[in-house]
């Protein structure tokens, strides 16, 4: 998780990057194109990964991982 939490991060970065490219060249159907398709989901799914390795930390190792790893698998995940 804290590896997808990483990449996560890391894609935001660039997308940013891109974004900031495109306002630089007055490119505006692509600056709405990165907003409304891409950094939207991606602040949700830094959001929802980060509170996923608060919720592991928390647990520790050891049943606790087992249970969560479970409870993802079925969609039971609550974040």
């Amino acid at each position: 998780m804290e590896l997808a939490l990483s990449l996560e991060r890391l894609n935001n970065e660039k997308l940013l990057n891109l974004h900031s490219i495109a306002n630089e060249k007055n490119d505006v159907q692509l600056v709405d194109f990165i907003e409304n398709e891409f950094l939207v989901g991606q602040v949700e799914d830094i959001k929802k990964i980060s509170e996923y390795v608060a919720q592991l930390r928390m647990m520790g190792n050891g049943h606790g991982i087992w249970h969560f790893d479970q409870m993802l698998l079925n969609g039971d995940v609550a974040a």
